[in-house]
């Protein structure tokens, strides 16, 4: 069966998003601020939700259509064929948001989407009422400049959610945004990665999952597969699709290293959870002391900063340090996510390229050294 369907993102990382979809085999790719959208089946389906390692989540578009007044948001919403998706006891739960239209109380808007699928679901079931004890399929609404988007969410839980990461320090980077610094920064299986300041180690889990091709969704479940309408077996198919993909690397290695010991413990089992642990080294260090020992290295990190753990002018002095210590050399890249506006004058030369990032809701650049 083909369905339309949508990634919603965070804001950089449309085009990395596409490439991974195209790469799945997806139909139709197309790459907006803040989404992609493409065409596919249920083994798209599925092989997204379980191998995708920038998607916030897989959705279904159900449908779209203008919607100016209440009554045109039900008409619209009801005029589509939800009987296609739901059983008549399954769950359909709705949340959303409305940005920049008439149609401003999202609890109206949710109240008149639950309505209106109801009605529609009375006429295919015949029945009154829906006690919704079935599996859940969240369905979720977006209204922009007062173009209506209804989808069904398909993944449960945010794809960032790996299963890993069950311990972390303050302010753990999301494993979404890690995975796309090590994928902006061209990490390779046959690379050496550094993140001086690791933390709980996401970075570095991400980067060495990608290394040995470690589908981010193989060992956790999503919402969709409670649902009847995909067999079991499309489920149980990509899982070992991408279980065949897992490469043996013999020459990637990571390194790790923290002035926080808990951090590091909490690092060592989340590398251990993620498969792995054989691939990353750890080491109780001071980030001044940063002082690698291999001819080539792809150093990835993201340092404290004044919105999230130091001051501003402490935040500061930081990237005039880094700038000291991470020294140009050939065979050697430098990623450094900052949400500074000063950060290139204060690490002391330009960056070879930027990328504009959102770390949670904070607004940052990738800068990347690599000549």
């Amino acid at each position: 069966m083909k369905m339309n369907l949508v990634v919603p993102c965070l804001f950089g990382l449309e085009s990395l998003i596409a490439e991974e979809l195209r790469n799945f085999g997806a139909e139709n790719v197309m790459a907006e601020n803040g989404r992609v959208l493409f065409c596919g089946d249920e083994n798209i389906l599925a092989r997204a939700n379980i191998n995708s390692r920038y998607a916030e989540r897989i959705l279904i578009l159900v449908g779209s259509f203008d919607a100016h007044t209440f009554d045109e948001l039900f008409e619209g919403t009801r005029a589509l064929e939800w009987g296609n998706w739901f059983e008549k006891t399954d769950a359909f739960p709705v949340k959303g948001y409305s940005v920049n239209s008439t149609l401003f109380s999202v609890s109206d808007c949710q109240a008149i989407i639950k309505k209106a699928v109801v009605e529609k679901l009375k006429q295919k079931y015949k029945i009154e009422w829906f006690e919704e004890t079935g599996p859940i399929h969240q369905i979720q609404f977006s209204i922009l400049k007062n173009k209506v988007s209804v989808l069904l969410d398909t993944s449960g839980p945010g794809l960032h959610k790996r299963g890993y990461r069950l311990d972390s320090n303050t302010a753990p980077i999301k494993e979404t945004l890690a995975a796309a610094l090590c994928g902006i920064s061209k990490l390779r299986p046959y690379h050496t990665l550094y993140d001086p300041m690791c933390g709980s180690g996401t970075i570095l889990i991400e980067g060495a999952m990608m290394a040995k091709n470690i589908a981010p969704g193989v060992s956790r479940n999503f919402s969709a597969e409670r649902w009847s309408l995909f067999p079991e077996t499309v489920w149980s198919m990509e899982r070992e699709r991408a279980k065949s993909l897992v490469k043996e690397v013999d020459s990637f290695i990571a390194f790790g290293s923290d002035i926080d010991k808990v951090s590091l413990e909490y690092a060592q089992a989340n590398a251990e959870r993620a498969g792995v642990a054989e691939l990353i080294n750890y080491s109780l260090a001071d980030f001044a002391d940063f002082s690698p020992d291999t001819q080539r290295g792809t150093l990835i990190c993201n340092p404290p900063y004044g919105e999230r753990m130091l001051d501003v002018d402490l935040s500061e002095q930081l990237y005039k340090q880094m700038g000291e210590i991470f020294v140009q050399k050939q065979g050697w890249s430098y990623t450094i996510i900052s949400p500074s506006e000063t950060f290139e004058s204060s690490f002391g030369r330009k960056a070879d390229k930027r990328r504009k990032l959102y770390n949670g809701m904070i607004k940052c650049q990738a800068f990347m050294y690599y000549k």
